[in-house]
């Protein structure tokens, strides 16, 4: 039975003349199987429905075409198209009946049929492998997004925690002030006397003289200012001068914002003869109530 050149069955199963034509040159004319990939592949060029223009010099025949042409002194022609497209050039000489040819482009049509369901099937898995691979991408991101986020949440609750023991100490330093004002104005106005004698609950009962005659005991001084020296962690020292009513928290800021301590590290004070470390209740007491009046040595530790 004849069969149908590779040309004839891309026309025959509805492709146009110049994609066959394109197909069939492209692949060597090698067969009806490379042409069909060879369409599918290109299906979408924007050149794909121009006409074919064989390269120049492209001639069928071979040197003795090429002999004969530059003998004669013509041009070579273009070989008919059953011989430039042909498999099999014996078979166009044995033309196929209609059933024939029906026959043998059912079976081009499922072979068609078949590679554009590999063709299919391999596009979607090369989809689900992009879509992974987005997926993938999209997780990685998140994650740094997240990590900045918490990194950002972290420094603004720091700074937040700094600014409101900063206003603490400030507010605090306001009332010491307003304190020592009144206290002023009292010694100012009312005689000299502090308000601390003057405002005594009820007056001492004189004490029976001693036999030995010596008078009543010193009054301890009171001190209303703290000297604190601060021996960091590279063992230099900062020093300052608190009010005995500051909390140890305003020690705390101080090295923060004037010792060498890296953002973010954390430490502790404490005191070390006698040796006391100070935890966070300490740090809203006052210098005083701390025995820290009217000088102190604090030491920075790491946490």
């Amino acid at each position: 039975m004849a069969e149908l050149t590779t040309l004839e069955s891309l026309l025959e199963m509805g492709f146009g003349r110049n994609r066959a034509e394109k197909a069939v040159a492209n692949t060597g004319n090698q067969g009806i199987e490379q042409a069909m990939d060879w369409l599918m592949e290109h299906e979408n060029d924007p050149d794909i429905d121009e006409p074919y223009v064989p390269p120049a010099g492209n001639v069928l025949g071979g040197e003795a075409d090429e002999t004969t042409a530059g003998d004669s002194g013509e041009a070579p022609l273009i070989a008919e198209e059953d011989e430039l497209y042909s498999d099999n050039p014996e078979a166009s000489k044995q033309p196929m009946t209609e059933e024939e040819k029906r026959e043998q482009v059912k079976r081009l049509e499922e072979l068609m049929r078949v590679k554009q369901a590999e063709r299919r099937e391999r596009e979607r898995a090369e989809e689900v492998e992009r879509e992974k691979q987005r997926r993938r991408q999209g997780q990685e991101l998140q994650q740094i997004r997240q990590k900045i986020q918490d990194d950002e949440m972290k420094k603004l609750a720091d700074q937040r925690r700094r600014e409101k023991m900063e206003d603490k100490l400030a507010r605090q330093r306001v009332k010491d002030k307003i304190a020592r004002d009144r206290e002023e104005r009292a010694q100012k106005f009312g005689g000299g006397a502090p308000p601390s004698t003057m405002t005594s609950t009820q007056p001492t009962p004189p004490s029976p003289s001693s036999p030995t005659g010596q008078g009543p005991p010193p009054t301890k001084k009171e001190y209303d200012e703290s000297r604190i020296q601060v021996r960091l962690l590279d063992g230099s020292t900062i020093n300052t001068v608190f009010k005995a009513q500051e909390p140890l928290a305003a020690v705390r800021v101080y090295v923060q914002m004037n010792g060498n301590t890296p953002e973010g590290q954390d430490f502790t004070l404490l005191s070390p003869y006698p040796r006391h470390i100070y935890t966070e209740l300490d740090m809203e007491k006052p210098l005083k109530e701390l025995g820290l009046v009217p000088s102190a040595v604090l030491v920075v530790t790491k946490k």
